[in-house]
């Protein structure tokens, strides 16, 4: 690109970069953004569809979330990269509501691009998505309503309302007590400025979720301790230990290599055998110092020689060897042992306690299960399913209900779903509305009629009459508080609180907050520069002309 100044041009731009500005570069964002919003919409809510997804490598993948759909689709346009990044930060904070938030930052830039086209400057649109996101989260907290923590009917109510939509709904009920008593045997009281708060934190990575095919949903099951996916190390050694006092170590129980090269000079059988009986002795004292300390069952994190096993074999002690990291340290939480990096060290104080290892086989696997751990602050939940597929779709399920009990747990407020908060929120924010001077108050309304959107989405997957549906919910969103939702068994609106539809506020905010970013930073770009596309072996460039992003 070049520009003409007294007759002399003046190169600005490589050659083959292409720019797009104005209207046509707003335009052009847009629709990328908005294709990839109509890409998962079909899939919200509990009567969504699933998208199958194949890779390059011919890997299936079937699902209706959000964040996995967005993140298996290869996307090239910058715009709809955006979108793809709001899901999956918001599937990483809140860990549900991405499809509603692609969902609802589709719909801002719709009704953005109706105002764009009556002149009305996108400075002036994005001041009013602000204010009106602003406006939104403080009306969302005014009507939420503070959950009892110690009530776990209420969280497993939470948990259910996040699987609904998913593959796994017909067991949700099961799996969602699982998930409830495993968020709850790993939250701690929350430390503020020294001193503990009455908040609780959660770390997720403290529930192990192992996923094996085989059964059905309803065979999966919580292990009050740790799975590890390896198996005994040698075929004498017992395969179930009661009681067990677990050494956690994290050196080899081997003779370690020398670091430079050392020759020894053997000139006998003699001495040859009394080379070998000494790395024998070294490896018994070894085993007799973990037998001595009262351990009967050794996770190594590292390798066990041959004759070591040979001798823990001998004296009763079950051994799993190459455990990983995050499994020696999950196992320590939950044992209460202590990871030794030196076996010489090891003492009766440092042993974990479980009552039960035992090696399983599951499928054609065979694992080791330590259960039954005193007060565990790390868990682990065993899925199963019929196929590779439904476990796959239903440890995602159960990372979402996780995820949703932690925000609560973090967070402890909660608003009645189904599109209820939607409904009352598009009303509350019509009225704010009005109180707006100039053109902010035209994208206050935009905001209000997008929000609406996403509960209207959810009513034609549920195969309901939009227009009515939006009439009905309009007429029941008086409320002062959000109570009447869509409900897609009877396709009607009525009142969800006594169905027990909840959903924490946090994923609200969340959904709220993230899509306007988004929507308000697609917006501010009114030019696009894209540099040369690279070349093909055969010297041809790839394309050329407009910037050609695909979705």
């Amino acid at each position: 690109m070049s520009v003409q100044q007294n007759t002399i041009p003046v190169v600005l731009l490589k050659e083959g970069t292409s720019e797009t500005k104005g209207y046509q570069a707003q335009r052009n964002n847009i629709t990328a953004a908005k294709t990839i919003a109509e890409i998962v919409r079909t899939s919200l809510g509990p009567r969504g569809m699933d998208k199958m997804l194949v890779d390059t490598l011919g890997d299936v993948t079937i699902t209706n979330d959000g964040a996995t759909i967005l993140k298996e689709i290869d996307v090239q346009h910058p715009a709809a990269k955006m979108m793809v990044e709001i899901s999956k930060a918001t599937d990483s904070e809140v860990g549900d509501g991405t499809t509603s938030t692609v969902v609802l930052a589709g719909a801002l830039l719709e009704n953005a691009e109706e105002l764009i086209a009556k002149n009305v400057h996108p400075t002036v649109i994005i001041e009013g998505y602000d204010r009106a996101a602003e406006r939104a989260v403080a009306i969302l907290r005014e009507v939420a309503d503070k959950v009892n923590i110690e009530d776990k009917d209420s969280l497993v109510k939470i948990a259910q309302t996040a699987m609904a939509s998913k593959l796994v709904s017909f067991d949700e009920g099961h799996l969602s007590k699982l998930v409830v008593d495993a968020v709850l045997d790993v939250a701690e009281k929350a430390e503020e400025r020294g001193s503990i708060s009455d908040n609780l934190k959660v770390d997720i990575d403290n529930i192990k979720v192992e996923k094996k095919a085989g059964g059905s949903i309803r065979d999966t099951k919580l292990v009050k301790g740790i799975i590890l996916d390896k198996e005994v190390v040698h075929g004498e050694m017992p395969k179930r230990i009661e009681n067990a006092r677990i050494a956690l170590l994290n050196c080899p129980l081997e003779i370690e290599k020398t670091e430079f090269d050392a020759k020894i000079s053997i000139e006998s059988p003699e001495q040859m055998q009394k080379f070998l009986d000494e790395e024998n002795s070294m490896l018994k004292s070894m085993v007799d110092k973990i037998s001595s300390a009262g351990a009967n069952v050794v996770v190594c994190q590292k390798g066990i020689d041959d004759m070591a096993q040979h001798y823990l074999a001998k004296a009763g002690i079950l051994a799993v060897r190459r455990a990983k990291e995050s499994d020696m340290n999950n196992l320590a939480k939950s044992t209460g042992g202590k990871v030794l990096a030196n076996v010489e060290e090891l003492a009766v104080d440092d042993l974990g306690y479980a009552k039960l290892v035992e090696e399983r086989k599951i499928e054609s696997d065979k694992w080791v299960f330590i259960e039954g751990c005193k007060n565990p602050r790390a868990v682990s939940i065993l899925v199963r399913g019929g196929s590779q597929r439904v476990v796959d779709e239903a440890e995602r399920s159960v990372h979402d209900a996780i995820m949703v009990v932690k925000d609560v747990l973090e967070y402890p407020y909660i608003l009645v779903g189904a599109g209820a908060p939607e409904g009352l929120l598009s009303q509350r924010l019509r009225e704010w509305s009005g109180s707006l001077s100039g053109r902010p108050q035209l994208a206050a309304e935009k905001f209000a009629d997008s929000v609406e959107r996403v509960a209207m989405v959810l009513a034609e997957n549920a195969g309901m009459d939009s227009l009515d549906t939006q009439v009905q919910l309009r007429a029941k969103a008086g409320s002062a508080k959000p109570r009447f939702g869509i409900d897609i068994v009877n396709g009607k609106i009525a009142d969800m609180s006594a169905k027990g539809i909840y959903e924490p506020l946090k994923v609200k905010e969340q959904v709220i907050n993230a899509a306007t970013e988004a929507a308000c930073m697609i917006l501010h770009v009114d030019d696009i520069v894209a540099a040369a596309s690279p070349k093909q072996e055969g010297g041809t460039p790839t394309r050329s002309g407009a910037p050609d992003f695909q979705t």
